[in-house]
């Protein structure tokens, strides 16, 4: 998809790359909204705006534009960082978050829902040419990038961290093959990001996708859940909780069992195949269903 309307204006002395500037209005409600639902981030917040522990420090991030992000780039800028962002998956970014961003906290975002892949990575580029010492990522783009194309940067940084599951095996592969040239915090081996983001959050938020992508009722349909980790094991819940008839596929036996002692059919995807109506990946890996 490509894009329309965007912009590429100057802003403050600073470039950036949206789609409307004249959405930033909406996005602050959401920005504010999200606010609400964040009470930790908003007594760090707080705290930052106290101690400045990020003073002259730059980062550069790579993470889907929304309204919670929005807080923690607000978050990160209290504590005196310069913070440049733009979207790890364009299909997530909210316009209107990124332009109020802009507009109201003076921060420089370059994301435009729904950009092509070369607009994608002009926007990665974007964000690295303010030489950072610290990444934050989402999927891990930003330090491929880096090592790949801009070795350059590397002398000034620090640093990075990595909050999916994905990333974390890819900067794995990296570390392994003495390919990873900095640290990276793996933000995704933390409890509470399994607890509340992928069992709660993704289990939430994939099944209200396909809602509003299908307008379908799931009660009383038979939706196949490919994995049994932490995102699966949300989805199961919420699809369960609303009338689903849940199968799991899972290759790891521990993992099935535990699918079973919970309440969920467990059989090979070649089974699962001849009875779903709904088919979710929940596995973070390539091919999990295809053609036989």
């Amino acid at each position: 998809m490509l894009r329309s309307k965007s912009t590429l204006l100057s802003f403050s002395q600073r470039k950036y790359d949206i789609k409307d500037i004249n959405l930033a209005e909406k996005g602050l409600k959401r920005i504010l909204w999200a606010e609400n639902e964040m009470p930790v981030l908003k007594q760090i917040k707080e705290k930052f705006l106290r101690e400045k522990p990020l003073k002259g420090k730059k980062i550069s991030s790579c993470l889907h534009v929304t309204a919670e992000t929005a807080n923690l780039a607000v978050t990160l800028k209290a504590g005196g960082a310069d913070v440049y962002l733009c979207a790890s998956n364009p299909l997530s970014t909210q316009d209107d978050v990124a332009a109020s961003l802009i507009k109201h906290y003076n921060i420089p975002v370059f994301a435009v829902k729904g950009e092509n892949n070369e607009i994608y990575y002009k926007h990665i580029n974007a964000v690295l040419d303010i030489k950072p010492q610290i990444t934050m990522d989402d999927g891990a783009d930003l330090i491929t990038t880096v090592l790949l194309k801009r070795r350059d940067l590397l002398k000034g940084i620090i640093g990075g961290t990595e909050e999916t599951t994905t990333g974390v095996v890819r900067l794995r592969a990296m570390a392994r093959d003495k390919a990873l040239a900095y640290p990276v915090i793996a933000v995704n081996d933390a409890l509470t990001k399994h607890f509340f983001d992928n069992r709660y959050g993704t289990g939430q938020s994939a099944v209200d996708g396909i809602i509003r992508a299908t307008n379908i009722l799931l009660a009383g349909k038979a939706v196949v859940g490919a994995g049994y980790g932490w995102c699966g094991r949300g989805f199961a819940m919420r699809a369960k909780g609303l009338g689903a008839r849940v199968i799991v596929t899972e290759v790891d036996h521990l993992k099935a069992i535990e699918a079973a002692m919970d309440g969920f059919e467990v059989m090979p995807m070649r089974e699962a195949a001849k009875k779903g109506d709904i088919f979710v990946t929940l596995t973070g890996n390539l091919n999990v269903i295809d053609g036989s």
